[in-house]
């Protein structure tokens, strides 16, 4: 019999020595039983194949990774993300804006979005009032943060301390503040056995293979495209031989390649350490110690923080395209409280998981911790001059990012 969670259970479980909160949910594809998924790829266009026991059967089986522990936490960060721009959910965030006149493409981005949090190099190089971010009150949080003292932190960035943080582009370099990720989850597919896929293309136009070859045009112009069938117009051949095809015209010829998985089904598993939590103190108005109530006030809203962005992405199961997963069960959280013992469990839904975040939230502050609202950069002249050469097609013929 499942219970509903609410702050008290929280804070006691905290308080208490139990492990980690637990959620394990079996997926089937949204196709049904038996239809093909997609995985992500890898380097070289391979699968995360590997064998593992399957907790149903005991057996040793075939599986595939369909979402790994980094992906997982981007979703559960857009999940946050989403509510908070509903204003469901006030969170502190860092913004940039990429609104520049030169710039082709506009566009912004938070620390729910960057890959490094609130210590990713697009935040560092822009500025707050004129001040290099870094070297901003704010931004010189980051210089101090350790598990001793999170308090900065936790106003500035919570999620860093929910999902983990490298401040390894920081003045101290690989020195910099390092928070271990306390909750973690991936999606597997068990029994899983490798598909094929085709590919082909029938060319509306019919231009055949005969048709060229297609040279690069030497100048270009903007009435004409830049190849040219001018050989004295043109330069070397388009790609590898001239064919019609390396400028996508023509069919494709018909082929097959592995492709794709069947699985018996996947399995979500998620857990959220208390354990980690529990080591992040909260010191307030610079004291050397902190206050176990306030201690525990700020680990409670990161506990329902990490419940809240798991069970928000929860409900979207379209990882990719041709790999769309909908739950066979509605799973609970399950408390690791006592070895050998029962483990409680309990219901949370997105509605209630954002009650709970909030009354967190204001207990917190309650107790004089930091919570930060939007804070605005604006990205440097010489970072947004490199994002315009990037946008410009030909500065961007190098085709790799970074």
């Amino acid at each position: 019999m499942s219970e509903s969670l609410d702050l008290e259970v929280l804070r006691n479980a905290l308080a208490g020595s139990a492990a980690a909160f637990r959620c394990v949910t079996p997926y089937q594809p949204a196709g049904g039983p038996g239809d093909k998924v997609f995985p992500p790829t890898y380097e070289g266009g391979k699968y995360a194949t590997e064998e593992r026991v399957d907790p149903a059967s005991g057996e040793v089986t075939p599986c595939v990774l369909l979402d790994s522990v980094q992906s997982q936490a981007n979703r559960m960060e857009r999940a946050l993300l989403e509510v908070h721009r509903q204003k469901q959910l006030h969170l502190p965030l860092l913004v940039t804006r990429f609104d520049q006149e030169a710039l082709l493409k506009k566009f912004t981005v938070n620390s729910l979005e960057a890959p490094h949090r609130v210590a990713d190099a697009l935040f560092r190089d822009s500025l707050l009032a004129g001040v290099m971010f870094r070297q901003s009150e704010q931004g010189r949080i980051l210089d101090t943060a350790e598990v001793r003292n999170a308090t900065g932190l936790f106003g500035l960035c919570p999620t860093a301390l929910v999902f983990g943080i490298w401040d390894s582009t920081g003045p101290r370099g690989g020195l910099g503040a390092k928070f271990q990720r306390a909750l973690v989850s991936e999606i597997v597919g068990y029994n899983a056995t490798k598909g094929t896929r085709t590919s082909s293309r029938i060319d509306p136009a019919e231009i055949m293979l005969g048709a060229g070859p297609l040279y690069m045009r030497k100048s270009r112009g903007t009435g004409v495209p830049d190849w040219t069938l001018d050989k004295k117009v043109g330069g070397e051949k388009l790609g590898k031989d001239g064919k019609p095809s390396e400028a996508n015209h023509g069919n494709v010829t018909p082929s097959i390649s592995d492709g794709g998985f069947t699985l018996s089904r996947a399995l979500q598993t998620t857990v959220l350490s208390l354990a980690a939590l529990r080591r992040l103190r909260f010191p307030l108005n610079g004291a050397a110690d902190s206050d176990p109530e306030v201690d525990l006030a700020a680990r409670t809203v990161l506990v329902a923080l990490g419940l809240t962005a798991a069970t928000l992405a929860r409900t979207d199961g379209d990882l990719r395209s041709r790999c769309h997963l909908f739950p066979e069960t509605a799973s609970p959280w399950e408390l690791l409280a006592r070895p050998g013992k029962a483990h409680p469990s309990f219901d949370l839904d997105g509605e209630q998981a954002i009650i709970l975040l909030n009354k967190a939230i204001e207990a917190a502050q309650a107790a004089g911790l930091p919570w930060e609202g939007v804070i605005e950069l604006t990205p440097s002249a010489e970072l947004v001059e490199l994002v315009r050469r990037s946008q410009d097609p030909a500065g961007a013929q190098g085709g790799e990012t970074g």
